[in-house]
């Protein structure tokens, strides 16, 4: 299953670069309609509230098959022309687990760190973090990366972890993406601080009136 939609959120800056995104949910049984997604709707729902960019979300529903997530990785960066491509589920240890495999096959380079800090989050709230097998890789000048399954471990991970005050004590991922997404020269994407403050160099940041 498949569709397109573009999501500007009121406060959106449509001076920012637009942004094509694919978001992709694999698992077996809610891509048979056994039970309802949620992972697409937690991916949607992150992005536009932590990106100020337009956004055109390219979304995907399939199962568990390593031919078939390649497949659709590839088709999303080489035809899609997604800068970013974000999965949620099939990283663990089951026999079907096969997202971690499938996203290598199509990957020009590696990218670790992403992996490593997603379990380093994870965690902080469960033993079993370990058991997850997340990556992150770069085709082209796309930047692929495969969250967990589970929506509040989806932002825990994208966002990081904060204090009371509302404080970044753990850094999330998604402070990584834009200049990551910038050094492979896609669009110049722009966060809400409140949300998830990007971090740059200071040679990096692009001032307002150049937009």
């Amino acid at each position: 299953m498949s569709t397109a939609t573009t999501t500007s959120l009121p406060t959106a800056d449509h001076s920012c670069d637009p942004v094509t995104i694919g978001i992709v949910s694999i698992s077996d049984r809610a891509s048979t309609g056994v039970y309802e997604d949620k992972g697409l709707p937690a991916l949607k729902d992150w992005l536009s509230r932590a990106l100020l960019n337009p956004i055109t979300f390219e979304a995907r529903l399939i199962p568990d098959e390593q031919a078939t997530i390649s497949a659709t990785l590839t088709e999303l960066v080489d035809e899609a022309k997604c800068s970013l491509v974000l999965t949620t589920g099939g990283t663990g240890p089951a026999l079907r687990d096969v997202t971690p495999e499938a996203t290598l096959a199509v990957a020009h380079k590696e990218m670790p760190g992403f992996g490593e800090q997603m379990r380093q989050i994870s965690l902080a709230f469960v033993p079993t973090a370990i058991l997850s097998r997340q990556v992150a890789v770069i085709r082209h000048q796309s930047l692929i990366i495969n969250l967990p399954g589970q929506p509040k471990a989806i932002a825990e991970t994208l966002e990081g972890l904060k204090d009371d005050q509302g404080q970044a004590v753990v850094h999330g991922i998604f402070a990584a993406v834009p200049y990551c997404i910038d050094l492979i020269g896609g669009p110049y994407l722009e966060t809400r601080p409140e949300v998830c403050k990007a971090f740059r160099p200071k040679n990096a940041v692009r001032p307002a009136n150049n937009r």
